[in-house]
């Protein structure tokens, strides 16, 4: 009676086990990580994005967790020494991985982006520009990371990467809702504009009414399931530091064959030398200009301070008779729909407004009078005014700087007095950067096929506890029927 006995207790215990459901058990989502470099014409930057593995309509939910600036100027520097802009990144790379855990690290898809200052670059000596690749992609591989390659973005690519951040970091494509738990496609998005100012380019992006009529100057991207039909144009030879280069050189010109040369957006009392060899070193400035005097001297440019002169010298750098009298025309002939929307200003744009210390939202009129009050200040008061962590070279450069956003913002990309106030100067948003990297990255995790949540087999909690309890009640039963 007892083997009877415990027979049917063991036969009962399977058929309940036989009858709990297996189900699937979802995984909590890991964490992944990858690293850009944004190698600029002034100086390079090193950032690591981590986001969950279980993406949102194929589209990562990047944050920033590492931002490193690498010390001295930009890749295209070492135009002489090639090797060295590989070793420049070994700081900012020690650093990436001291913030990856180790068993990740193999696992992170690294990249490095250059921009205008390796587009110039490759213009005038494409065998350099090679061979800085090469030599930052060797530096790169010997680091334990899955390294995808080093490339030089096109102008379109670094506008078009730089508005995805902005409207990423802003919640313009996608936001998370405490009551749904889960992330929601905002009704009505507000999308932002782009507008970036580097040392080399500069460049306008935004999302203007209907379609864009220059296939030059369209992208369609897609995130977060929703397309994106885009206006982006890059300007090479206009960013602040080639900028700088052209009107020196334009005035110089001017008043050849003189060797003092009067700089009207310098400080009184601020001298600077140059060499006229540094004009042919770059395609910005147009080596075979027959205008340029010949030979190698040195010009001492003298600084005037005076803020309607300067202007009057930048805008000749932008060929606006080219438009003609088309409403739909920037300068140089470059076609632009009209503007749509709030701009989020960021690189330089952010840097130069933030020396002049205006508060957000100030009119045109106050933001022109605290330039014009800038370049009137003489190059000692300027030195004294109490910027002591200020890049010294730098400080002659702001009236020249805050000039040149006028004549771009409002002459050239056709901001007004009313649309003005639709412009918002900024470097941050949330803990991120705003650049270009963030959405590259974004894009980049975009093209990773979508990667289910990890599953297990597993049982049901209720129906597992249930079934333990029957198999100790039935072998309490079962001892007590062999002890009687």
């Amino acid at each position: 009676n007892a083997i009877v006995g415990a027979l049917v207790a063991l036969s009962i215990i399977s058929l309940v086990l036989s009858l709990v459901r297996v189900e699937d058990v979802t995984l909590p989502p890991t964490v992944k990580y990858g690293m850009v470099f944004d190698a600029g014409s002034s100086h390079t930057s090193l950032f690591v994005y981590e986001w969950d593995s279980d993406k949102q309509n194929d589209t990562g939910v990047v944050s920033q967790t590492l931002s490193c600036d690498v010390q001295g100027q930009g890749i295209s520097s070492y135009a002489n020494n090639p090797p060295e802009a590989g070793n420049s990144l070994r700081e900012c790379l020690d650093k990436a991985l001291q913030v990856v855990p180790a068993e990740k690290q193999r696992d992170v898809p690294s990249y490095l982006g250059a921009t205008a200052g390796m587009r110039l670059l490759r213009e005038q000596n494409s065998s350099a520009a090679e061979q800085i690749l090469a030599e930052v992609t060797k530096t790169i591989q010997q680091y334990p990371v899955a390294f995808k390659g080093a490339q030089i973005l096109t102008g379109e690519e670094e506008g078009a990467y730089g508005w995805i951040t902005i409207n990423y970091l802003l919640d313009s494509f996608t936001k998370y809702s405490p009551k749904a738990h889960m992330w929601l496609h905002p009704e009505a998005a507000n999308i932002f504009g782009a507008l970036d100012l580097g040392g080399a380019s500069t460049q306008i992006t935004f999302m203007p009414e209907g379609s864009v009529l220059s296939p030059n100057e369209a992208s369609e991207l897609t995130l977060y399931g929703y397309s994106y039909n885009i206006y982006t144009h890059s300007y090479l030879c206009y960013g602040q530091n080639e900028m700088l280069k052209r009107l020196a050189k334009e005035l110089i010109v001017k008043s050849s064959p003189s060797t003092r040369v009067h700089h009207p957006c310098y400080p009184k009392g601020y001298n600077e030398t140059v060499s006229l060899s540094s004009f042919r070193a770059s395609p910005c400035t147009n080596s075979s200009d027959p205008r340029l005097p010949l030979g190698d001297s040195i010009v001492t440019l003298e600084g005037r301070g005076n803020a309607s002169g300067c202007l009057e010298a930048l805008r000749e750098l932008f060929n606006f008779s080219a438009c003609a009298q088309s409403q739909n025309c920037t300068f140089d002939g470059v076609y632009q729909p009209p503007l749509r929307g709030q701009f989020i200003a960021f690189s330089a744009f952010y840097y130069n407004f933030k020396f002049l210390n205006l508060t957000e939202g100030q009119p045109l009129a106050v933001v022109r009078e605290a330039i014009e009050g800038l370049c009137t200040r003489s190059w000692e008061d300027v030195r004294s005014s109490g910027y002591p962590k200020e890049n010294p070279k730098r400080l002659p450069k702001y009236c020249a700087n805050a000039n040149y956003i006028l004549t771009l913002l409002l002459d050239a990309y056709k901001f007004n007095e009313t649309s003005w106030n639709n412009i918002f100067f900024q470097m941050k948003a949330g803990s991120a950067d705003v650049g270009w990297t963030l959405g590259y990255m974004l894009n980049l995790t975009n093209m990773v096929p979508p990667k289910a949540p990890a599953r297990l087999k597993g049982h049901r909690p209720s129906l597992w506890a249930a079934a333990i309890t029957f198999i100790i009640l039935t072998l309490v039963l079962g001892l007590a029927a062999l002890l009687l």
